[in-house]
């Protein structure tokens, strides 16, 4: 089982931003990519179709022989982790926003989260904030069309600046020195909000943390593989191969990349 794949999914291609700090911290871990861009973004969906569609995307995992599976996605995760955990053997990784180190270091005591409706409006979410961020004010933003206009490529155009200018507008005007990204779509924004924001504050997202759990749990699970060589990494998506393919320009190793419809 310890050369099996790693798993991953998210509702589309911004779950590469995640395997991207998995393959830098463990490249010699064969792994497995689903981007489900058929049904992206998973934040404007309910509950129960999330917790579907992450259904679907684990057992299509486990039937490739994945010894665990990080859910690359906040969304899935504050909506499905809790019940993928209860039915499945295999370890799970999931991914909310990182409000502890943001309220950790936030000197304004003010911080914001630009995530999907699905994350912020989910228990997880609530709780998470509840637990870390006492004393801290939260501004929390829907990032609406972020996702949608990120999977067709167009994360540094125009109409992109426009809608995150006018997000992070009232967020600056609270007094904000964190934004922490709550979708593993947005880091492929950063470029962007870096030119929009004051350099007093700080980005925050999710990606080194994710990498190191899931090596802590693949080490605690002896799970780890002991081979030296390079990884196997596979990508599928059911919508435009192209697009994924736009997303892995910067990965300096051999990948494959395939349509398959799920």
């Amino acid at each position: 089982m310890n050369e099996g794949p790693i798993g991953i999914f998210d509702s589309g291609v911004g779950g590469t931003s995640i395997w991207k700090e998995i393959r830098k911290l463990i490249p010699n871990e064969d792994t497995i990519f689903l981007a489900d861009s058929k049904n992206a973004p998973y934040g404007e969906k309910s509950q129960d179709e999330i917790l579907s569609l992450s259904i679907k995307n684990t057992e299509l995992l486990l039937q490739m022989g994945c010894k665990l599976i990080v859910v690359a996605c906040n969304t899935a995760t504050t909506n499905a982790i809790k019940y993928l955990r209860s039915n499945y053997q295999v370890p799970f990784i999931g991914i909310e926003p990182a409000i502890k180190p943001a309220a950790l270091k936030s000197a304004s005591k003010t911080i914001g989260v630009l995530a999907t409706r699905g994350t912020l409006s989910s228990s997880l979410f609530l709780s998470t904030s509840e637990i870390h961020a006492n004393g801290i004010t939260i501004i929390e933003q829907e990032g609406t069309g972020l996702v949608q206009r990120i999977e067709q490529g167009e994360a540094h155009s125009d109409e992109v600046r426009n809608l995150l200018m006018k997000f992070i507008e009232p967020m600056l005007r609270k007094g904000i020195d964190h934004l922490v990204l709550g979708c593993t779509h947005y880091p492929y924004l950063i470029p962007v909000l870096r030119e929009l924001l004051p350099e007093h504050v700080t980005l925050i997202d999710s990606g080194e943390a994710v990498a190191r759990q899931t090596k802590s749990v693949l080490e605690q699970g002896v799970l780890r593989n002991r081979t030296d060589a390079k990884g196997v990494y596979r990508f599928y998506t059911n919508a435009d191969v192209a697009i994924l393919d736009t997303f892995l320009t910067d990965v300096n190793v051999p990948i494959e990349t395939s349509f398959l419809e799920f």
